[in-house]
């Protein structure tokens, strides 16, 4: 562990996976690293002691996700999550049996492979794991992510669902100028399908209902940033 930050090592060989994995674990204090094969996971697992792994089982090549586990165990107890597109119970029950303490099949929703990840790391006894607050004040704007309810100037604002879930996803990266296919991935969900402009529709309705007080920028030729 560096500092109070828990680190987890992602390796995952497609990067569209671990940039989003990587994205909504740094925003909950993770200091993640990545590696796209099981080689590289081993030096990067090695190099970095993490707190926890989160692995994909089906690594290209010739040292794939239940190699990696098999040789982690070896000297290790660190915890290990494991990602795959398989949902095969023989898969599970070997992973489990190498040694993994969680299993997450694809395709799987970010925050609960973030709620799984703090769960094991309670369970494995690590320290700096909280839940973030689910209260987040922008000047006039008050979000309250557990009751999905917005207010402004003490009103209340009735946003669509997915409305709320862009702007909740934006609150949960803050600063970081986000494109379309990373907010559709992360609002709407990898598997959703359609024009990428319907981002562009939902941060105008989210301007106009809440005004000068939600400070969402446009960051010309990338997408948007809130704060």
């Amino acid at each position: 562990m560096v500092g109070s930050e828990p680190v987890v090592v992602v390796v995952e060989d497609d990067p569209n996976i671990s940039d989003l994995v990587e994205l909504y674990l740094r925003r909950d204090g993770f200091r993640v690293y990545q590696a796209a094969n099981g080689h590289r996971g081993l030096e990067v697992i090695s190099e970095r002691r993490p707190d926890l792994i989160v692995l994909d089982i089906g690594l290209p090549g010739d040292v794939d996700g239940l190699e990696v586990c098999r040789q982690v165990r070896t000297d290790s107890k660190t915890p290990v999550i494991f990602l795959t597109a398989r949902d095969d119970e023989i898969d599970r029950i070997l992973g489990l049996e190498l040694g993994a303490d969680d299993y997450v099949t694809k395709p799987f929703s970010p925050r609960e492979l973030v709620a799984r990840v703090k769960a094991v790391l309670r369970r494995a006894g690590a320290d700096g794991i909280e839940d973030r607050p689910p209260i987040h004040e922008l000047g006039g704007v008050v979000v309250d992510t557990g009751r999905r309810e917005v207010r402004r100037d003490h009103e209340i604002v009735v946003l669509a669902a997915q409305e709320f879930d862009l702007l909740e996803f934006l609150l949960d990266n803050p600063g970081l100028a986000l494109n379309r296919r990373q907010l559709l991935d992360g609002a709407w969900g990898r598997d959703w399908v359609g024009d990428e402009r319907t981002v562009d529709v939902h941060v105008r309705q989210l301007r106009r209902k809440l005004g000068d007080d939600l400070p969402l920028e446009t960051v010309w030729g990338v997408g948007y940033r809130l704060g």
